[in-house]
């Protein structure tokens, strides 16, 4: 069963209260999390890697061979650091509506967020929340299976309307992981 899109959606009922309430607790327990992701996009692009988290704040996203690829967050700063042309960038924390679950205490219905649309299928639960005060930024869909409930995957779409959707593959959550993982990396000096 699809949802309905999401101008359509006309605000949580008290089940679909229930269900977000249900899911904020979830998320809100989960402090680390490890595991594999497969990521494909709209536009054809597709990629697989590595992905840590350590709530609050910390991520790394590490991409496989070819992409030259590394997403790291510290807890107050985000970089993309490009192997290939040994460069970093820095990134907003909040630049993609992922960035949600890195939060410390995750809300989906305060913080400038709104829930748009709950879908429920056999198994499954998706739940998606955009911006309140900027919609055509985009929006989040976080797909869970359902009784357990449990993170299986999330998809962005972005202003432009190109969809990303990343799939977790073998995730454990609750493992202790390595500071050392959230370090932003310092690209080696070149001689001028």
């Amino acid at each position: 069963m699809l949802a309905a899109p999401a101008a359509a959606f006309a605000g949580p009922s008290t089940s679909d209260k229930a269900e977000i309430a249900r899911v904020e607790a979830y998320l809100n327990r989960i402090t680390t999390f490890k595991g594999r992701f497969l990521q494909a996009s709209s536009t054809g692009e597709y990629s697989e890697g590595s992905l840590y988290v350590s709530r609050p704040g910390k991520i790394r996203i590490e991409y496989d061979p070819p992409s030259p690829d590394l997403i790291v967050a510290d807890g107050s700063s985000m970089i993309h650091y490009d192997k290939e042309l040994d460069q970093l960038s820095y990134i907003s924390l909040g630049s993609s509506p992922a960035t949600i679950l890195i939060e410390d205490k995750i809300s989906l219905t305060t913080g400038g967020l709104t829930v748009t649309g709950i879908e429920r299928g056999r198994g499954t639960l998706r739940l998606t929340v955009e911006k309140t005060d900027d919609p055509a930024e985009g929006n989040l869909t976080l797909v869970f299976s359902d009784r357990p409930l449990s993170l299986r995957k999330w998809v962005v779409v972005d202003a432009l309307g190109v969809e990303t959707t990343v799939s977790l593959l073998g995730v454990r959550f609750g493992v202790p992981l390595d500071d050392s993982l959230f370090e932003i990396p310092t690209p080696p000096s070149r001689d001028e």
